[in-house]
């Protein structure tokens, strides 16, 4: 069973609702947003944008799904780079009721076969605070693995912060 699909427009008021009630849970590892990015008409702009840079081949943006196809997260092939680089970069989270069942790792194994399937890319990269450890459990699962630390990689939460760098190469 798929527990990924792509976005749709019409998702711009479940997903305000699902961010409103898991902004708490999500802020230590995400980017200050505006009050915008938490209302229906915030995500329909997010949305929007997301699908035009899909229509161009920039990236694929999905909604992680539960058992009942409802909503419980997203994950993003970003970045998509083509020529000599064939990578994207992955970017996931999933609502604090549905952590720990597995479905990040799911829907990461999922994104996987699509970038290296369907998009023929060489390398997945993904970044994690250093902290993050089950978001590095679910990379692990995956295959991924650490090559650097970036000092200062990201603003999330406010602060420049830290990052453990992770890939997966696409080895035939």
């Amino acid at each position: 069973m798929a527990v990924t699909r792509l976005v749709s427009l019409d998702n711009a008021h479940a997903l305000a609702r699902l961010l409103t009630a898991n902004r708490d849970y999500l802020a230590p590892w995400s980017p200050v947003q505006s009050e915008r990015y938490f209302t229906a008409d915030g995500q329909h702009e997010v949305l929007t944008h997301e699908l035009t840079a899909y229509q161009r081949g920039g990236m694929v943006p999905l909604a992680i799904l539960d058992a009942d196809d409802a909503i419980c997260g997203r994950i993003n092939l970003n970045s998509v780079v083509r020529g000599a680089f064939q990578n994207a970069s992955v970017g996931y989270w999933v609502s604090q009721s549905h952590a720990g069942r597995g479905l990040a790792s799911a829907a990461l194994a999922e994104v996987v076969k699509t970038g290296f399937g369907e998009y023929g890319l060489h390398r997945l990269e993904a970044a994690t605070l250093l902290h993050n450890t089950p978001s590095q459990r679910v990379l692990a699962r995956n295959g991924f693995r650490p090559f650097a630390v970036s000092e200062a990689y990201l603003n999330i939460a406010g602060t420049w912060q830290d990052h453990i760098l992770f890939q997966l190469l696409n080895n035939p």
